[in-house]
């Protein structure tokens, strides 16, 4: 059987960041697939740099954060 990335107790932890990460990830997808305006230019460029900058930034956040939960969680046993 695989070694699980982390244990279940640090998935509940992570949830709070996973639920935003999901929710930026559908609008990206989705003005990929049906912009209501025409994809060009700076405009559009900074629009999807203000979803997928946070994105990146928060999915890093996350697995710094479930690195520590689970250090912590190994060191006080």
């Amino acid at each position: 059987m695989a070694t699980p990335i982390f244990e279940r107790e640090t998935w509940l932890d992570i949830t709070v960041n996973i639920i935003p990460l999901c929710i930026i990830g559908f609008f990206v997808a989705l003005f990929v697939v049906k912009s209501p305006w025409e994809i060009e230019g700076l405009t559009s460029a900074i629009g999807f740099a203000l979803l997928i900058v946070p994105f990146v930034l928060l999915t890093y956040l996350t697995y710094v954060a479930a690195d520590l939960i689970e250090s912590a969680e190994s060191g006080s046993e």
